[in-house]
């Protein structure tokens, strides 16, 4: 038995029962992957995959205990590297953060320039996708910390964290109709076409809920990933704008006006997510209190101590 066979049962798992797949991931040849894969079986003394023909169809029974394990002990490999590293050079390394374009724009900025203040040799990699893709990479090792609002505290593998909570806001241009409305509703935003977030991101499940709550079908002309890109349009007069509130500043938009929508949408709460059974290095613990200064190294390790229980 060596990593190597464990690893290629993880991908093949992780790349649907794909073997070619999993062979381009690991930058192998298909028939090596397999080969390795029916090696461990015969020393395990159990089939782990169900076949047909050539092809992998499933897992069995006892490939699906194998395979927790597998994966238990190839994350407690990475964290040995990870402790070794920790106490060779404390502070030098890669922190790769996943995170949405909106919080990687408004409310990542502050926190990573402290962090590269204090760790000028820490080389820091920012990916960004949709929270479903944020927690993958999370879940492969890709990444350090996951940030988003949507998905990632669902997530089982995950222990997830909460940083900060926000609201929607409404963003129009100067003069339009809905800043003379002593309160906004729903009902009068829905007879405007409306930009707002593409349905994994910021919340955009529960705008749409709110709005069928009241038996309104709201004119989305149209969705983005981007907050920017949303005020580009609203901007431009095509529609008026639904954006988290973090992602609009009267002194900054000044092109713009808002109108606060806390009493249309449900408070929305940011979570910053790491993979669980982790071994987190003194630097990621830094950043995270940079990132929510709530979120100290006592209340992370009760975290992950908890998840492990």
């Amino acid at each position: 038995m060596n990593f190597q066979q464990l690893r290629y049962v993880r991908e093949t798992v992780r790349q649907g029962l794909n073997l070619t797949a999993a062979a381009e991931a690991l930058h192998t040849s298909q028939p090596g992957v397999s080969r390795q894969i029916r090696d461990l079986e015969e020393e395990l003394g159990v089939q782990i995959f169900v076949r047909f023909g050539k092809r992998i169809t499933a897992l069995t029974e006892p490939g699906r205990a194998v395979v927790q394990v597998i994966e238990r002990l190839l994350v407690e490999a990475e964290n040995l590297k990870s402790t070794a590293t920790e106490f060779a050079d404390q502070k030098s390394g890669t922190l790769t953060i996943a995170t949405t374009h909106t919080q990687a724009r408004y409310t990542l900025p502050r926190a990573v320039g402290e962090f590269k203040r204090k760790y000028p040799k820490v080389k820091l990699s920012i990916h960004q996708g949709a929270p479903a893709q944020l927690a993958q990479m999370v879940m492969d090792g890709e990444a350090d910390v996951a940030i988003a609002t949507e998905t990632i505290d669902h997530h089982p593998d995950l222990i997830a964290l909460p940083c900060n909570h926000w609201h929607h806001v409404v963003v129009v241009p100067p003069k339009h109709p809905l800043l003379a409305l002593e309160k906004l509703t729903l009902k009068a935003l829905a007879d405007f076409p409306i930009i707002t977030y593409d349905s994994a991101f910021a919340g955009r499940s529960s705008i749409n809920q709110a709005f069928a709550a009241k038996g309104l079908t709201p004119d989305i002309i149209l969705s983005a990933i981007d907050s920017d890109v949303i005020k580009t349009y609203v901007d431009l007069g095509l529609g008026v704008g639904i954006l988290a509130g973090i992602a609009f500043d009267e002194q900054r938009d000044k092109h713009l006006r808002g109108i606060d929508a806390g009493h249309l949408f449900p408070e929305k709460t940011t979570h910053l997510a790491v993979r669980e059974g982790a071994y987190l290095r003194g630097f990621v613990y830094d950043f995270i209190h940079m990132y929510a200064p709530d979120l100290g190294r006592e209340k992370v390790d009760a975290a992950l101590k908890r998840a492990a229980e």
